[in-house]
């Protein structure tokens, strides 16, 4: 019998748990009250089934801005549907629009007014015809809020709401403690009806952090959840969530506050809808960043974010063995939760996931080769005020145009060779809008927009895009075809389920191979990846195939039938090998 979470009345115990703990001083019975209120939970409350798996193989999700396909005259919602449900709604399930919010910054991550939609990309009638289609993935920016947001103008001026929702210190108390992902001051200094003060900034002075230990925060927020529900949104994704709450004297990052707010808005939230996700998004070192899986309590998806930096550093190089040490230090996910797979998003190509993978002289390389291939390198300030590569700033097609050797022909090869790992480890697999289509660095928005991370956020001209789409030479529409006949395959495949087993592989350093086996355990899957830029061989044998079972290639369809036959793998090329009764 599946196991059932909790009616009512345990529901009603639960939120009181959770809230006794982050607030340890205050009687906390109201505040439990009105979230059952504002949230609409009665007696009639359906228990939601823990442990289960809300996804499977046909989950692939897309990361884009609601503008990266544009038109003149016409909302870049509208024209990003149009773009969507004509090319991408046979490969994708669930879409994520980058903050679609009025914003003041940072391309939308300092958000003026969480419950508009920015009128220059639509309305929330764009979002809700999204999600006819799709399901959607909307970013809950709850770390900080804008300058420029009524809270902080009400902040500044005494009033409610706003009043006691940011973080005053002393600029004299010592915080060399907290961990920084950026270069600028800490604190922003502002002039209040109270005098001068000096304001939490973790991001950027635009970026107010928000004070989680004042409940009225938390409610705020809860109301913006349930706002969210309404409309449709079904996957939340809990932007720099890490460093959400703040105790001076420590790190300010992974706090224990920290990961009991994510359980409790994540009991809610799938109290109203037992399909919603939640996904953390912590670019952090690798094991901090396991952490918000919980007891399958806290997040259903987290960022495989050590992937992007070791996918990039494997190609390069040509050697597998750092990421095979990755892999088999990876725990399977349990059911109910699932690893994020993605190789490029909006933001670079992080670093801290792969602190203690890397070592300094193989981070160093790869900033000298990305800086070769026309991308940048964004640095955070440490505790003794040197600076750390923090991300690299670059589009994916551009970042594999070579390898530490230089360019080289193989630049289509190994992109799309990168992507079909992805596809085919644990996890729900993530496509960047512009790793799918091929866009190349745009140096012209990152020169205008006065920041790195806008060399990956182009603007596709819709009718551009559909020229390029059509042409079958365009670097674009080969990327395209390419990666959309890998995720038909893939979606065919049992065995390719987020949360079926995995098993690395161990050949030489120029593969990186993995089993994978449907849960069922009906269906086998032996991925296998040249990541050299030399032919190489495997004899057949050396993979153990079962000799009752028929074997062929998933993308070649070559069968196996000899097994002294020896595989002979050319660059970047890979094998999907899969017992041939599986298909049927």
């Amino acid at each position: 019998m599946k196991k059932e979470c909790s009616d009512f009345d345990s529901l009603s115990k639960r939120i009181q748990s959770h809230l006794d703990i982050v607030y340890q001083e205050t009687d906390n019975s109201g505040l439990v009250q009105q979230i059952i209120d504002l949230m609409g939970f009665d007696e009639s409350q359906p228990p939601v089934e823990c442990h289960k798996n809300l996804w499977n193989q046909k989950d692939v999700v897309l990361i884009t801005y609601g503008d990266s396909v544009i038109a003149e005259e016409e909302k870049p919602l509208k024209v990003l549907e149009r773009f969507l449900t004509k090319h991408i709604s046979d490969l994708v399930s669930i879409v994520h629009i980058l903050p679609f919010y009025p914003y003041s910054s940072d391309d939308g991550f300092s958000v003026i007014n969480y419950v508009e939609v920015n009128q220059s990309l639509g309305g929330w009638d764009n979002i809700r015809l999204l999600t006819k289609n799709f399901s959607i993935m909307a970013d809950l920016v709850i770390n900080h809020c804008s300058s420029r947001s009524l809270w902080f103008d009400n902040y500044k001026q005494g009033k409610t709401p706003g009043a006691g929702y940011f973080i005053e210190v002393d600029p004299d108390e010592d915080l060399s403690m907290v961990v920084r992902p950026r270069t600028s001051p800490l604190l922003r200094e502002t002039e209040t009806i109270d005098g001068k003060k000096h304001i939490w900034c973790t991001f950027s002075h635009d970026q107010i952090d928000l004070d989680f230990s004042n409940p009225e925060v938390l409610m705020e927020i809860i109301k913006i959840i349930k706002f969210y529900l309404d409309q449709g949104i079904s996957h939340f994704r809990l932007d720099a969530v890490a460093f959400l709450w703040k105790s001076i004297g420590t790190s300010c990052i992974n706090l224990p506050e920290t990961h009991e707010v994510i359980r409790l808005l994540r009991l809610i939230i799938e109290h109203v809808n037992p399909n919603a996700v939640i996904i953390t998004e912590t670019n952090i070192p690798n094991r901090e960043n396991l952490s918000y899986f919980g007891n399958a309590n806290e997040a259903h998806w987290i960022y495989n974010f050590a992937l992007p930096p070791l996918i990039l550093y494997t190609m390069l190089s040509g050697k597998s063995h750092l990421f095979k040490q990755w892999m088999m230090s990876m725990p399977p996910a349990q059911n109910g939760t699932a690893y994020f797979n993605f190789i490029a998003s909006h933001d670079g190509i992080g670093m801290r996931p792969v602190e203690g993978i890397l070592e300094d002289g193989e981070v160093d390389n790869m900033v000298e080769i990305v800086k070769r291939f026309g991308g940048e390198v964004s640095y955070r300030t440490m505790s003794d005020g040197s600076h750390r590569p923090y991300e690299l700033n670059i589009s994916l097609i551009d970042a594999m145009k070579g390898t530490f050797q230089g360019e080289d022909q193989f630049q289509l090869e190994r992109f799309i060779c990168a992507h079909a790992i992805m596809l085919s480890l644990e996890g729900v697999p993530a496509f960047y809008i512009h790793s799918l289509l091929g866009t190349h660095n745009d140096h012209d928005k990152k020169y205008h927009a006065g920041h790195n991370r806008a060399i990956n956020r182009h603007n596709w001209n819709i009718d551009l895009l559909e020229n390029e789409i059509n042409n079958e030479l365009s670097i674009h529409s080969r990327v395209l075809q390419k990666l959309s006949q890998l995720i038909a395959i893939r979606k065919q495949q049992p065995a390719f389920h987020p949360n079926a087993t995995q098993f690395t592989l161990h050949f030489s350093e120029s593969f990186v191979g993995f089993w994978r086996q449907s849960q069922d355990r009906r269906q086998s899957i032996f991925c296998i990846f040249n990541i050299s830029d030399q032919y190489q061989e495997i004899p057949l044998h050396s993979i153990n195939l079962i000799a009752l079972d028929e074997w062929y290639d998933l993308i070649s369809l070559h069968k196996y039938a000899d097994p002294g036959e020896t595989l002979q793998i050319k660059p970047y090329e890979f094998v999907w090998i899969t017992n041939y009764t599986a298909r049927n």
